[in-house]
């Protein structure tokens, strides 16, 4: 019988191995035998918390989604300004949070894309996201254009995060994160002025 309060454990140990493994050999390789060698434990052990291999990857990707939220959060909590240029450039920072650039995270990013094309579960949570991003960029910029105007700016900025951030994880060399962020403040700040 299991200990009372391993779930929670036993869970963390294995999105970390999985983030590890990921890192190590790529999602096609990182096999259950190996995510489950880096945590500890049995290969039972993931099939008995995530069924397979792609219950593994989507409570990997809540993870990673869930640590993204928070570095959002976090920033624009600390905010003393509440305009929607210091908003938005809280949601900026917080793509860019170290949670989100780190190697491991990033290569089970690039996994999750390709493999959500496949997977219905795993596209539904790009699709979450994907929204989250664009309609918390669209409210802030809702605050000083017009509607139709906010919804391009935010288009046009998730768009430009995304695509700041898909270099960086496929540059080959260290992400310049303040050059993105750099890249994403003019581009939000052109959108304000109009």
């Amino acid at each position: 019988m299991p200990k009372i309060g391993m779930q929670p454990i036993r869970r963390s140990q294995l999105i970390h191995a999985t983030l590890q493994a990921v890192d190590q050999v790529g999602m096609s390789d990182a096999s259950i035998a190996l995510i489950a060698r880096l945590a500890g434990v049995s290969n039972g052990i993931i099939s008995h918390y995530f069924q397979d291999k792609n219950g593994l990857l989507e409570a990997t990707m809540r993870h990673l989604m869930s640590a993204l939220s928070l570095a959002v959060r976090d920033r624009r909590q600390l905010l003393g300004d509440d305009s929607a240029g210091a908003q938005i450039r809280a949601i900026i920072d917080g793509n860019f949070d170290d949670s989100q650039v780190n190697g491991p995270a990033m290569k089970t990013w690039l996994a999750f894309w390709a493999t959500s094309m496949h997977q219905p579960s795993l596209s539904r949570l790009q699709r979450i996201n994907d929204h989250r991003l664009y309609s918390n960029l669209c409210c802030q910029f809702r605050r000083v254009l017009p509607l139709a105007d906010a919804r391009s700016a935010a288009r046009g900025l998730a768009a430009l995060i995304d695509g700041l951030w898909l270099r960086g994880a496929l540059s080959g060399e260290a992400f310049d994160i303040k050059q993105a962020l750099q890249i994403a403040y003019d581009y939000m700040d052109q959108q304000l002025a109009k």
